[in-house]
């Protein structure tokens, strides 16, 4: 603006001077506002283009964008107060979905741009890049695919980049070291790879890096210890290798700092704990870090997350827990803390006592050592979940565990805890998880149990447990699972435990001593879907109450004294898929609705007294799918069964005249026979047809096996064979439960066809103690090479050989070797003798011997397997036939697979199984075999031989004996089935009985 004095001056001059000023002032004034008004235009067509690709809007949020209202009054908008420019768009979580407009990129006073929790999809615009005063950019939850754009490094002053949970692809780009002024970049859950660029470390402004779960690969580069503001570091899950740079661990304004889920390998620096003093979360787990866990962590004193569990740590666990009052979850399982020569590794729970704040504490199979400290009790009142199973700690349970008011969760389970289970476990009412399973716990279940009235499951199973099963069980009304198996309890089933509405997941009342009938009160239990009542002494007729159990899936009677007819009312049971009524003392003929099941997936009839014709049809129509061994009165049936025919039914008495006979009755039945054996006929190629259809020809995909294996990680590598790696993994279609996921080696040789024996092989059988398939995946991999692999049930307890030849879980394994050597020759009996075509398995030994959760024993790896009688997979002399030391003598000396090469490999595992040995052992040398080691032996000197924990029972004096008989009785079973001759080796069916009648005397010791 002019001063007075100008204005006097210019009055003096002309009036065209006077017109000439104003003029130029109206124009440079029209010019000012023209130019904003086109600013303004920019951001309105920006907008709604914007709009233009939005689909869908469930909220209406845009509804207000219109012309009836000026843009900056829109929804999500806001707007300079100045210029009335755009500077944020923020419409996060909104439910929208549509492409994102490349004309966003014309907003140019834009600083905030949050379109996160949405449903945008496509690529990433470029010109983003040209938003050169943005500041936030938070794309993050939605589903942008393709690559991150090189030119965001335009966006010169972005503060913050999130990019999370996304779909994109291809590697960090190296224009984003340009982005001098960023602190925080998120780029957690999208498939980005080519490892972490060290250009990274440019950045020295970074305060928060999230990249966890990426398939990058690499190592960290040692140039991220620039990072001197760093206070978040995120890459979990990341396909990682190499150790963890000491760059990183000078970055002393950590707070939460996770590499989980990698290939991480060496040790942690001893001074950690004074380095990273600011550290609040520290998550290392399932890596591959070894050495000691050092006791500097002592000194992080605001640390409230410690996780290292499933590494290699060792050494004694030394951490003063007293000095971190602010810890709340400490996870360090999976790693091996058990001191050199002291067993008192549970000494470090004294200095938690001051840890107020601590809800979880999980340190199982961790090899600890040495007793429970009564100071367990001192934990903080605010525990609420404590995990010390697969340890072996011994001794008593402390009774001050029933101080610990907050518990849960109680895991317990696979020590050698002895002594009565404390009545004080009665004072946990919030408890809803109680595993104390596998142990030695002895005496009754104390009646406190039944103060658990939040109790979901309760897991005692393979114990020493006696006297009555308490009636008290009867106030858990939550319970919705409870296993009491291999314990030895006696007297009835208590008729309050049968009126439990919530019991609807599993009861396992197996292997025990109870008797009497099944109380009608089962009948309550009309959600139950697991019932295992097998090898007790129960009694009398099998009551048609069960027929109001409709929702059973898996029902188990067998080993007892039922006697009687298989009551008709069974056939409610529309959902049943197994059924094992073997080994008892049922007769008359099998009922109809037996062969009209389409749900039953097997069904186990052996060894009753069962008469009559066999049908041909349902589950009758697959040898593989049912058993009928030892009904001497069967007759008919399938053709491979080798049951007698059946006898004519007619009598000549009546004098019924011959020629009409053959005139009129004879065609029409002729007639009617071939429907039948046409419609069977259809009918049973329409079940091999689904069998193979829906079962086996349900592919997964690559893709989806890579996903679900980390990228087939070291870290899920739970095996590893001359023709495949088995890894563990989570389908997303499995609900979060684990599979083991068998990958061939396509280019080692025979891969190809032991791919092809192991379909064979599973397309004909199906057994309870067979590992079981879930599907296949035959494909090509990223590369284009041939991808095959194979997926099965996931068998939480590994393999035989891992309990045998481990110092974890040796003694652990006692009187369960009898029941796994029974379920494996129950396997090979099937695969032998029930089997259409007899089905060799060729590699039997304790590595394909897998334990479920239950430590019921599968047999797996029927890569070797051979169908006899068919024209797939024949050995040739040069073949591989089995494993060194398990393989018969005459496959040496070329001999055809025989099922009298898997009774040789049955006998070698039994014998290891009770001596401990391998075959393979150094000291069988000049002569010597585990063979003749074990015959030697035979029968004086067997105690000498057995290994020290194969039998652990509390027997007297006047049991002493029956035990050593027992322990002879199965060495000759070994020694008869490893000799040298075939023919003379024992038949398998045989085994089988012998073994059940061994295992039936040591649990009534």
């Amino acid at each position: 603006m002019k001063s007075p004095q100008s204005l006097n001056y210019l009055s003096s001059s002309s009036d065209i001077s006077i017109l000439f000023y104003g003029l130029a002032i109206i124009c440079l004034i029209s010019a000012i506002v023209s130019a904003s008004d086109g600013g303004n235009e920019t951001d309105y067509h920006a907008l709604l283009s914007f709009k233009s690709m939005i689909t869908q809007d469930p909220y209406k949020v845009l509804t207000s964008w219109n012309h009836s209202f000026h843009f900056c009054d829109w929804s999500g908008i806001s707007c300079g107060k100045r210029h009335k420019r755009v500077t944020a768009l923020r419409l996060f979580s909104k439910g929208l979905e549509g492409l994102l407009s490349p004309h966003v990129g014309n907003l140019s006073f834009l600083r905030v741009l949050d379109l996160g929790n949405n449903s945008f999809q496509g690529t990433i615009p470029h010109e983003l890049g040209h938003l050169f005063r943005l500041r936030g950019l938070y794309l993050y939850i939605n589903k942008f695919s393709g690559v991150i754009p090189t030119n965001l490094s335009g966006c010169s002053n972005l503060d913050v980049l999130s990019l999370g949970q996304n779909n994109l692809a291809g590697s960090i780009p190296k224009e984003m070291s340009l982005l001098s002024k960023l602190s925080g970049l998120l780029i957690h859950k999208n498939n980005l790879t080519g490892g972490t660029p060290p250009f990274l470390g440019n950045i020295t402004s970074m305060e928060l890096f999230s990249a966890a779960e990426n398939p990058l690969g690499g190592s960290i580069p040692d140039t991220l210890g620039h990072w001197k503001s760093l206070k978040e570091f995120y890459s979990g899950e990341c396909n990682l290798y190499g150790s963890i740079p000491h760059s990183i661990f000078n970055l002393s304004l950590l707070v939460n700092f996770s590499l989980s889920e990698n290939h991480l390998i060496g040790s942690l620096p001893s001074e950690i704990g004074n380095q990273l003093p600011n550290l609040e979360w520290l998550q290392l787990r399932d890596n591959e870090l070894s050495g000691v866990l050092p006791p500097s962590l002592s000194n992080c004193s605001k640390l409230g997350y410690l996780e290292m569990s499933q590494n290699n740590f060792s050494g004694k666990l030394t951490i003063d827990f007293s000095q971190l009052r602010d810890i709340n979850k400490i996870r360090l399982s999976g790693n091996n803390f058990h001191g050199r020569r002291e067993a008192d590794d549970m000494r470090f729970v004294d200095s938690l006592k001051n840890c107020t704040k601590l809800v979880r504490l999980e340190l199982y199979n961790c090899n600890l050592i040495g007793v429970l400290p009564i100071s367990t009790g001192n934990l903080s009142a605010q525990l609420e979940f404590l995990h010390l199973g697969h340890n072996q700690l011994f001794g008593s349970l402390p009774s001050s565990i029933g101080s610990l008011v907050g518990l849960t969760t109680l895991q317990l389970h696979t020590n050698r805890f002895k002594g009565k289970v404390p009545t004080t476990i009665g004072k946990l009412q919030k408890l809803q998880l109680l595993g104390l399973n596998n142990n030695q716990f002895s005496g009754p279940i104390p009646d406190a149990i039944g103060n658990l009235s939040l109790l979901n499951k309760l897991y005692l199973y393979s114990n020493k447990l006696v006297g009555h099963i308490p009636s008290s069980l009867g106030n858990c009304t939550k319970l919705n699972g409870l296993s009491l198996a291999e314990n030895r309890f006696s007297g009835k089933i208590p008729k309050q435990l049968l009126q439990l509405p919530s019991l609807t997941n599993f009861l396992d009342l197996s292997h025990n001593n109870l008797s009497g009938s099944i109380p009608s009160e089962i009948k309550d239990l009309k959600m139950l879907s697991e019932l295992y009542l097998s090898y007790n002494n129960l009694s009398g007729i099998i009551t048609s109450s069960l027929s109001e159990c409709i929702s059973l899936t898996l029902l188990y009677l067998n080993g007892n004294q039922f006697q009687g007819l298989i009551p008709s009312s069974l056939s409610s049971l529309g959902a049943l898929e197994v059924l094992y009524i073997s080994q008892n003392n049922l007769s008359g003929k099998i009922p109809q609705f037996l062969e009209k099941w389409k749900s039953l997936e097997y069904l186990n009839l052996s060894f009753n007294d069962f008469e009559g014709e066999l049908p041909v049809v349902g589950v009758f129509a697959n040898v593989s799918l049912f058993s009928v061994l030892g009904n001497e009165k069967l007759c008919g049936g399938l053709v491979t069964l080798e049951l007698p025919k059946c006898k004519e039914m007619g009598s000549k008495k009546k004098g019924f005249p011959f020629f009409i006979f053959v005139i009129v009755i004879a065609p029409t039945l002729l007639i009617v026979l071939c429907c039948v054996y046409l419609l069977c006929k259809k009918k049973h190629n329409s079940q091999q047809s689904q069998s193979s259809g829906s079962e086996w020809f349900m592919k997964v995909s690559y893709s989806q096996l890579l996903k679900a294996t980390g990228g087939f990680s070291v870290a899920n590598l739970i095996g590893e064979g001359g023709f495949s790696s088995v890894y563990k993994g989570i389908l997303d279609s499995d609900d979060d439960k684990y599979v083991a996921i068998k990958v061939l080696h396509l280019h080692t040789r025979g891969a190809y066809e032991s791919f092809l024996a192991e379909c064979e092989a599973w397309r004909n059988i199906r057994h309870r103690n067979l590992l079981k398939i879930i599907t296949s995946c035959s494909s090509v991999d990223f590369q284009g090479n041939d991808f095959k692999a194979l997926v099965y049930e996931f068998m939480p307890n590994g393999s035989v050989h891992d309990w045998l030849h481990s110092s974890a879980n040796t003694s652990k394994l006692n009187l369960q070797r009898i029941s796994i050597l029974r379920d494996v020759a129950t396997a090979l009996d099937y695969l032998h003798n029930c089997c259409q075509t007899t089905i060799v398995h060729g590699d039997l030994k304790p590595s394909n011997i897998l334990l479920d959760d239950d430590m019921v024993a599968h047999v797996g790896d029927f890569g070797l397997a051979r169908l006899l009688g068919t024209d797939l997979n024949q050995n040739s002399s040069t073949g591989v036939k089995g494993t060194i030391g398990y393989a018969p003598p005459e496959y040496g000396i070329g001999s055809e697979m025989t099922s009298c090469g898997d009774v040789y490999s049955f006998g070698i595992l039994l014998l290891e199984m009770m001596t401990g040995k391998k075959p393979t052992d150094d000291m069988f040398n000049d002569g010597l075999s585990l063979h003749k080691f074990a015959h030697m032996a035979l029968p004086d000197h067997v105690i000498d031989v057995i290994d020290d924990d194969a039998i652990v029972l509390q027997s007297t004096d006047a049991n002493a004996k029956k035990v050593e008989e027992c322990l002879v009785a199965i060495i000759k079973i070994g020694v008869s089935c490893s000799v040298d001759s075939p023919p003379q080796r024992m038949k398998i069916e045989i085994v089988v009985n012998e073994l059940q009648r061994i295992l039936d005397v040591l649990q009534n010791i």
